[in-house]
């Protein structure tokens, strides 16, 4: 696996498609007209800004998933705006997380119902030391857990995105196996360049903001999409290294059927 071939192709992708990027750049914008409604105190602007901001969860989400969909297939083309389908999808990615989310969240309330009552006892009886310790273990419990799921939900919209398939998406046991084929050094690697040059674009770019005015909506409706557009086809691009995989398996159970069918 190439991963630095993965990120240079990552990074060129949105430049590859200006043509289309204009409508992302729109939608992304429509997150802000809350916040100016505010700033000007207009509430028409307010209301056309809460429904702009509901038509951006609708569209946006479903939208990112056909670029990691694109990234899956080795395409460099944006998707096609599909309002039925980018809203199917956001649905989908929406259910995907609230799935995912179901353990940390279990965790998250029974750590507090059965540590949080002892540690409050502790406070109140100064036993700072032991309560201290009672909040950190209790802290780290509920972020491992959280970060551990958050990882898994990671790979299975990948594999969402790839198979078209929700049901595909909720096999952890399947997620597992593509992050073991995708190789734990490979993602680390992956992750920590990522990480870092995304790091260092948000920071670059974050100047643009102190531009009076029109600095908050160039961030907004071009800053991030180009992030959220490159990060999105990165993930695509890292699991197409073990879709491939996937499409070779495939040709191999065609052609048994065909020669048993045969037989």
């Amino acid at each position: 696996m190439d991963v630095g071939r993965i990120i240079l192709n990552s990074f060129r992708y949105p430049f590859r498609n200006l043509a289309k990027l204009p409508l992302l750049f729109l939608l992304f914008i429509s997150v802000a007209i809350v916040p100016i409604g505010m700033a000007i105190d207009n509430k028409y602007i307010i209301v056309l800004g809460v429904i702009a901001f509901f038509a951006f969860i609708l569209i946006v989400p479903g939208y990112l998933l056909s670029i990691v969909r694109t990234g899956s297939i080795g395409s460099s083309m944006f998707p096609s705006f599909n309002l039925v389908d980018n809203i199917f999808d956001s649905i989908r990615v929406l259910c995907l997380r609230i799935v995912y989310m179901i353990v940390p969240a279990t965790v998250f309330f029974l750590v507090l119902a059965t540590l949080g009552p002892t540690s409050m006892d502790l406070l109140r009886n100064f036993q700072i030391h032991t309560f201290l310790a009672t909040v950190g273990m209790i802290i780290l419990l509920i972020l491992v857990t959280y970060i551990v799921f958050e990882f898994l939900l990671f790979f299975a919209k990948a594999r969402m995105a790839y198979f078209n398939s929700l049901s595909e998406a909720l096999k952890i046991n399947k997620v597992v196996g593509d992050i073991r084929n995708l190789g734990i050094v490979n993602i680390i690697k992956w992750a920590i360049i990522m990480l870092v040059l995304m790091g260092v674009i948000s920071f670059v770019t974050s100047f643009v903001l102190s531009i009076p005015y029109v600095g908050f909506l160039i961030y907004v409706g071009i800053v991030i999409p180009l992030i959220e557009s490159i990060a999105n086809y990165s993930i695509g691009l890292l699991y197409s290294n073990i879709a491939e995989n996937y499409n070779d398996l495939d040709r191999f159970e065609r052609e048994f059927k065909r020669l048993k069918y045969k037989n």
